[in-house]
């Protein structure tokens, strides 16, 4: 009996530990809302013509930038230290939805087709997050099929900027919709099961889906429902 009872005692506390990381975890996510906005706004000002001129470049550095920062999240993301990393690269991303942002603003619909795109990327990670909040499912399993399914869209992305066929640009961000869709299940259910126990990596994971999301969600509707009048 007294052993009955370490057990449960162990797994209210593994209990609490987890839904700390989630509550940390959703706060964070919240507050880098606000340098990718600032960034964003930025963004709309500059003048991008630096990417059409060089893409493949632009490209290949704008990965290893990123990748670099998020090494450096990773190694700090025990310390405050990570949290100010995460923050700037968060600002970096919104400043980097500058030329989407330009193009979509400068249709006739565009601030509407932006608000849908913001309003269906809330609406996704809001239903997906509660469907993968329960610790009794179990979504580990889509995360072999995710990794190689971002693989062949990051490939068929760089491909597409030496072809630049837009049927092709919109069947990948079809594609990137449901593989970081099928993101959040997994880095949400994660948390719940316990194996993600680092706040800030997991806000980390969680915003680049939405990020992901949005961008890819914003290009399929401009495709389909921009107005250039």
């Amino acid at each position: 009996m007294f052993d009955d009872v370490q057990v449960l005692g162990r797994s209210e506390t593994a209990q609490s530990s987890t839904n700390k990381v989630l509550r940390n975890t959703y706060a964070l996510l919240g507050l880098t809302m606000i340098p990718t906005i600032i960034g964003a706004y930025f963004g709309t000002q500059i003048n991008f013509s630096i990417i059409a001129q060089h893409p493949i470049m632009f490209a290949i550095g704008y990965l290893a930038i990123m990748f670099g920062m998020f090494s450096a999240i990773s190694a700090n993301s025990n310390s405050s230290v990570g949290v100010w990393l995460l923050f700037a690269v968060t600002f970096l991303l919104g400043l980097m939805l500058g030329p989407i942002l330009q193009h979509a603003l400068h249709l006739s619909n565009g601030g509407q087709i932006v608000a849908m795109a913001a309003a269906g990327t809330g609406i996704t990670f809001l239903s997906l997050a509660s469907i993968a909040a329960s610790p009794a499912r179990d979504f580990s399993s889509i995360g072999k099929f995710l990794f190689i399914g971002l693989i062949l869209v990051i490939v068929a992305s760089l491909a597409n900027i030496f072809f630049n066929i837009p049927a092709l640009s919109l069947a990948i961000s079809g594609i990137s919709v449901l593989i970081f869709s099928g993101y959040i299940l997994y880095d949400v259910n994660q948390i719940v099961r316990g194996g993600q126990t680092n706040y800030i990596m997991a806000t980390l994971s969680l915003y680049l889906n939405i990020y992901n999301i949005f961008v890819n969600l914003l290009n399929i509707l401009m495709a389909l429902m921009g107005n250039r009048d």
